[in-house]
């Protein structure tokens, strides 16, 4: 089986992600405890989520997290204005 990139960040503790889904993910019990709070999910090196840890329960050797929001991490500030996607890109010069 091919091992996930997914990771999830609590403050500098790391753990690696087994499954993840929009509302919830699950984490190898023997080196993740249970977690509650903020948490940061990451793809390699790229920050994709961050998220609020509700609930987590033992199943075996995994631990299943739900969270109760998801947010995607953008790399720019939101708008606060609406953009007309037919609004010219710059100014025109002058004829």
């Amino acid at each position: 089986r091919k091992k996930s990139r997914l990771r999830l960040q609590v403050g500098e503790a790391v753990f690696p992600v087994l499954r993840f889904w929009h509302d919830g993910c699950v984490l190898d019990g023997k080196l993740a405890p249970k977690l509650r709070g903020l948490v940061d999910i990451y793809d390699g090196s790229r920050h994709l989520f961050q998220g609020l840890i509700v609930a987590t329960t033992a199943e075996g050797d995994e631990i299943i997290c739900e969270f109760k929001r998801l947010t995607p991490v953008a790399d720019r500030a939101a708008l606060d204005f609406w953009r007309d996607e037919q609004a010219p890109i710059g100014y025109l010069p002058k004829p």
